[in-house]
């Protein structure tokens, strides 16, 4: 089975900038896919960001421009780089990691944007 853990979840202002990460550990091969998620209170969990093993990048179209996603398969890493920051970016921000024979999440990690 594979862990996944994401970190970097605070409270920023309106405007401001946040970087998010996620690591994978366990028995896994090299992920083929990467991505990340959200959920606001009383929302479904939306799609953000995704990339592949080779690179290829997708974005929700709320977030294009403003967000970036990056991952390390060496690593076993993936990241969100989060600017330009709205309150309607606030929820649980969730990773995914799926390759070979898995497809785990993490617990979630909390992003507020607030004044």
């Amino acid at each position: 089975q594979v862990q996944v853990a994401e970190s970097g979840g605070r409270l920023v202002p309106p405007g401001g900038s946040m970087n998010l990460s996620c690591g994978a550990s366990g028995s896994m091969h090299r992920a083929a896919h990467m991505g990340w998620y959200r959920s606001a209170p009383g929302q479904q969990r939306e799609f953000v960001a995704s990339i592949t093993s080779g690179g290829y990048t997708s974005y929700a179209d709320s977030v294009k421009g403003r967000f970036t996603i990056s991952g390390d398969n060496a690593k076993k890493m993936a990241y969100l780089q989060m600017s330009n920051l709205k309150p309607e970016d606030t929820g649980v921000y969730y990773c995914r990691f799926t390759g070979n024979g898995y497809n785990d999440w993490g617990q979630g990690t909390q992003v507020t944007v607030s004044s």
